[in-house]
């Protein structure tokens, strides 16, 4: 097998064959954020909460002693039960990660909804990976289901719609092996139908009972790599992002490594477009100067500059994907943005939003607060990349009337864009540990950054949040607004090079690790396991441009100096790499990681209470299998059930040696002639079992 440039280097068991096909191997090269720009460091001792450790130039105080914060797995195992009305459970024991199973609480089952390559349509083929088939895929569930929901349509609670992302492709263990020409070309087309977006519609038979998808229903679609979509805001039609093939600068096709999402008020989905740079050619002739424009451009979003080829190879089969070419050069500035979709209307065009900025998207998730004011938050998922918002100019209109959904339609293509900068400054009434400002980017219809257009700063967005000095954070990942207090919660999944090298920013006080050692050194690692922000805007007002915000949590694993679980200070559940954040119908925030195996777990979904003497127990719900990642996780608890995404499955395996055999697992008695052996990336319901 070719070596990857991940192979040695991945935390723990992770499989660099995931590293290369999500990110490109990012962490296996320098950051793409240069900076030298000081962290913002903290300048007072800051408390973590009134009864708990200090913390000592913005980093946590090696050598503290703490309380139990965290138990071996036994322990956290035998801990009292979660309390819920809808979703009781005791935590199950971490899951070792050579483990081949979904394993659940006590007291309920998983079922696979729809798994990939299931069929959508009347006029579907069977699945069958033996012979790659764009047409085919095109009719057929996507791969590596990320972002997902389950919107309810009907009173009765038997109608629903499931949206979900399909961030990317692993042709090794999707497909056997092909020759060059015309079947290696047909495969790559296969590819580019397996990513995109599916929209399916379910039903049940009664609440509290097993979801399954409806095949040939009104409102089911896929959105593919060539599916065609709409520019808007104030960069669409701008010279950056015409090409030959589009000299509008309008009407783009496809969309691709889209990872989380979020669904706004007005009934629509939202998407984002993460790791887009890893499916363009985009090489340099040697020895071209490294200050020119288009070199720092590329560079600056992660590009691989020197290789004749991208990861993926499509611009064998489209010549759109070689940004060498002058004629698509501005083709990778077409990616990179927050994608709406219409569930509700398969035949409307789904439409990118240069208003929220250029970057690496994670996804992106809407508050409208008393006033009718909407904001979007954002994080950019690469080391040391920022906090966004956007603050629409329009105001969010209630009810279903024809003309409070065209405004409503509108919302997210003008408004103001801000970057986070966050300061250590403790406030008087030591309620949060520290403050921060929205510096603006774009204000009132203009640029607010010297030197840059007001397209510029929407399409290269990331060099605009250099120029205004924003807090280079820790892989900000999932953003979401709580539901009931407008609180809002960041996932910082990790960091392995915080402080560890020359020239690596070390922690600060909104990215506290790594830890140090006796002597004051930094450890090993950075920031490997991640941590979770917990942010009030002032006034309440999403328009705000002050906040406070409070460390909610410090993850790691049992006895790791420095974790941090919110002042609770009983057992807890090991947990690593958060990533994708949800909420119930009680307050409680529900996080899935991406990342466990380098604590030698499988990734799991956890619980988490905001308030009371349970804040910040974290508490295991469910582990995915091997190689897989938990993602999109929703959470139904007065219907009893989760729903996860698994992702990547068995991603470390091949064709002909496949390591997970998820969802089916079936073994050589019930094998039929034809069965496939396997994983299918598939999206799950967890329910509980018994009375209601």
């Amino acid at each position: 097998m070719q070596q990857l440039p991940m192979d040695g280097l991945t935390h723990g068991n992770r499989s660099p064959v995931t590293c290369e096909l999500k990110c490109g191997s990012a962490c296996a090269y320098p950051p793409s954020n240069p900076s030298t720009q000081q962290s913002f460091r903290d300048v007072v001792g800051l408390r973590l909460s009134r009864r708990t450790l200090l913390l000592g130039s913005g980093a946590l105080a090696a050598g503290a002693v703490l309380p139990a914060l965290v138990p071996t797995a036994g322990e956290a195992n035998a801990a009292r039960p979660a309390p819920s009305r809808g979703l009781p459970f005791t935590a199950i024991k971490p899951v070792p990660d050579t483990t081949d199973d979904l394993v659940v609480p006590e007291g309920y089952q998983w079922f696979p909804i729809i798994r990939w390559g299931d069929p959508l349509f009347h006029t579907s083929p069977p699945f069958d990976p033996s012979v790659p088939d764009a047409e085919a895929q095109e009719e057929q569930f996507g791969y590596n289901n990320d972002y997902l929901d389950i919107l309810v349509t009907d009173r009765r609670g038997r109608h629903a719609l499931l949206c979900c992302n399909h961030e990317f492709v692993n042709r090794s263990i999707m497909f056997p092996p092909r020759a060059a020409g015309a079947a290696e070309l047909e495969l790559l087309r296969a590819l580019m139908a397996a990513v995109g977006f599916s929209v399916v519609e379910l039903e049940r038979s009664g609440r509290r009972r097993p979801w399954r998808y409806v095949r040939g229903a009104r409102l089911n679609r896929r959105i593919t790599a060539t599916t065609p979509f709409r520019l808007t805001g104030a960069a669409a039609g701008n010279p950056l992002l015409q090409t030959a093939a589009d000299p509008t600068g309008t009407r783009v096709l496809g969309t691709f490594n889209n990872c989380s999402g979020g669904t706004t008020p007005w009934g629509t989905i939202l998407s984002g477009e993460e790791n887009f740079h890893n499916y363009f050619q985009s090489n340099f002739p040697a020895g071209t100067p490294p200050t020119t424009p288009l070199y720092v451009q590329r560079r600056r979003y992660g590009f691989n500059l020197t290789r004749a080829g991208s990861s993926y190879l499509w611009e064998r089969v489209d010549p759109r994907f070689n940004a060498t070419n002058a004629s698509y050069v501005n083709e990778p500035n077409r990616f990179g943005y927050i994608i709406e979709i219409d569930p509700h209307d398969p035949t409307s065009t789904p439409r990118k939003h240069t208003a929220l900025g250029r970057f690496k998207h994670e996804g992106a998730n809407v508050r409208v607060d008393a006033d009718g004011r909407v904001a979007a938050y954002m994080g950019d998922d690469e080391r040391f990349e920022y906090l966004y918002k956007f603050v629409s100019s329009r105001r969010f209109r209630p009810g279903g009337s024809r003309s409070a959904r065209a405004n409503n339609l509108e919302l997210l293509t003008e408004g103001d864009l801000y970057v986070a900068r966050f300061s250590g400054e403790d406030r008087a009434d030591n309620a949060n540990l520290g403050v921060g400002t929205w510096i603006p980017l774009v204000a009132n219809g203009a640029s607010v950054v010297p030197g840059m257009s007001v397209a510029e700063v929407l399409v290269f967005t990331r060099l605009a949040a250099d120029t205004v000095q924003a807090t280079r954070m820790d892989r900000p990942e999932d953003v979401q607004p709580h539901p009931r207090t407008g609180k809002v919660y960041v996932a910082c999944t990790n960091n392995t090079q915080r402080g560890t090298a020359a020239g690596m920013p070390g922690a600060d006080a909104a990215n506290p690790r790594p830890d140090l050692d006796a002597a004051g050194v930094p450890l090993p690692g950075g920031n490997k396991h991640g941590h979770v922000i917990e942010i009030t805007e002032d006034d309440d007002r999403v328009d705000a441009t002050t906040f406070s915000w409070n460390l909610l949590l410090v993850c790691g694993p049992p006895g790791e100096v420095g974790n941090y679980f919110a002042g609770y200070e009983g057992p807890v559940s090991p947990i690593s790499c958060p990533d994708n954040l949800a909420f119930d119908s009680e307050g409680n925030l529900w996080i899935s990681t991406d990342g466990m195996q380098g604590i030698a777990y499988c990734d799991a979904l956890f619980k988490v209470p905001l308030v009371g003497e349970d804040r910040g127990r974290v508490q295991q719900f469910l582990a995915t299998p091997i190689n897989s990642e938990t993602t999109g996780p929703v959470i139904h608890d007065r219907d009893g059930s989760v729903f996860v995404a698994v992702q990547h499955p068995g991603d470390g395996g091949s064709w002909v040696a496949q390591q997970s055999f998820f969802p089916d697992y079936l073994d050589e008695r019930e094998a039929r002639p034809g069965d496939w052996r396997g994983p299918r990336p598939s999206v799950v319901q967890v329910i509980r079992q018994g009375p209601s």
